[in-house]
């Protein structure tokens, strides 16, 4: 009967040792798990959702406009916030006849973005920056918004995030269950 207990305890230590040997990594260098607070990203994500966050994408390509990613809010780095890139390194971004308007070598004119997750009645006001300001996003940051614009505090308030400050982008969502959502790529402009 010893014989036997020392058996099951070694395998069940066996066990142990392989979750954690296969858990911890992935925990802490591939994914994370993140719960949504607060109203900014409704309508494409509400308070209280269970998300998990790709650490790992970002290692070997760059973020793309329209992926939701979640980051260290620059003013609190104890915090994370969770919002949508807008803008990419080197452009610019305005806000005029309630839209968003980007900058580029491609694009000097500029062309408003098609933000087609979000409702058509939805208007993008420039809070703290001027109706007429380009706001340059210098090489290493993102200018990121969140989808319910009236009520989001996002790079219109701090200004565009350096990238040292993004954790990862929004894989999956996996609660509530009637909305488990697998977030492959990002919306085409």
């Amino acid at each position: 009967m010893f014989k036997r207990t020392i058996l099951y305890v070694w395998e069940l230590l066996k066990v142990a040792i392989i979750t954690i040997a296969i858990i911890v990594p992935i925990r802490y260098f591939l994914i994370i798990p993140f719960y949504v607070k607060g109203e900014s990203m409704v309508p494409n994500f509400h308070d209280r959702e269970y998300l998990i966050v790709d650490e790992i994408s970002y290692r070997f390509r760059e973020p793309q406009r329209g992926e939701v990613i979640v980051f260290r809010y620059p003013q609190n780095p104890q915090e994370f916030f969770i919002k949508r890139v807008i803008g990419l390194p080197g452009e610019s971004v305005k806000f005029k006849n309630n839209g968003v308007y980007i900058y580029n070598q491609s694009n000097p004119d500029g062309f408003k973005l098609n933000e087609s997750y979000l409702p058509a009645n939805i208007e993008t006001l420039p809070n703290g920056y001027s109706a007429e300001e380009k706001i340059v996003v210098n090489s290493k940051q993102y200018f990121v918004l969140g989808d319910n614009r009236m009520f989001s505090k996002d790079s219109r308030s701090f200004g565009p995030i350096d990238k040292s400050f993004v954790v990862g982008k929004v894989l999956l969502r996996g609660l509530p269950l009637n909305k488990i959502t697998l977030f492959k790529e990002a919306p085409k402009y």
